[in-house]
């Protein structure tokens, strides 16, 4: 789902579409399932539903695990898609996942 892109950051592709709510939102599966492969640090136990990081265009925001998202889309609140390119949702956008050092970073900083 994700590829190493940068020093800070994954890269994906997922379908972007607007989020029911007010937060960003992943399929549940898919959520725990990164967070598990590129946050979890493997020392005891671990939690899987901490938000990622993510940054569309020029947006980062956290992304909350939702069963109710189709797997493959991100749902993103309408004040985050309006800032955006996407015309026709849901679109096939790349995104990027923040590396969890940078995520705590951006956290730490109030950029998310």
């Amino acid at each position: 789902m994700f590829a190493p892109f940068s020093s800070g950051y994954y890269l994906g592709r997922l379908y972007v579409e607007p989020a029911p709510g007010t937060a960003a939102v992943l399929h549940e599966a898919q959520h725990e399932s990164v967070n598990r492969e590129l946050y979890a640090t493997g020392d005891g136990v671990e939690r899987l539903d901490r938000p990622l990081v993510m940054k569309l265009e020029n947006n980062h925001f956290a992304v909350h695990p939702d069963r109710s998202i189709p797997e493959g889309a991100l749902a993103v609140p309408e004040s985050i898609l309006e800032s955006t390119t996407v015309e026709h949702p849901p679109e096939l956008r790349e995104v990027l996942l923040a590396k969890a050092d940078h995520a705590r970073r951006l956290v730490d900083f109030g950029a998310v």
